[in-house]
């Protein structure tokens, strides 16, 4: 058993997960919308322009 957890450190709280790595990527674009959506207008001003990346190697 096993999968992929994806996240947007812009986000805080903003999470998701897939079966395999595509599918985490698509989640974790909903997930980003979804969070997005119910920022308020101050709170969304502060998430732009913090572009972020982070690269996880999973030892399976």
């Amino acid at each position: 058993m096993g999968g992929f957890i994806a996240s947007c450190p812009a986000l805080t709280g903003c999470f998701s997960q897939g079966d395999t790595i595509e599918e985490a990527i698509e989640n974790i674009k909903e997930a980003i919308q979804a969070c997005l959506e119910s920022l308020a207008e101050d709170e969304l001003q502060e998430c732009i322009g913090k572009p972020s990346c982070r690269v996880v190697d999973v030892v399976a």
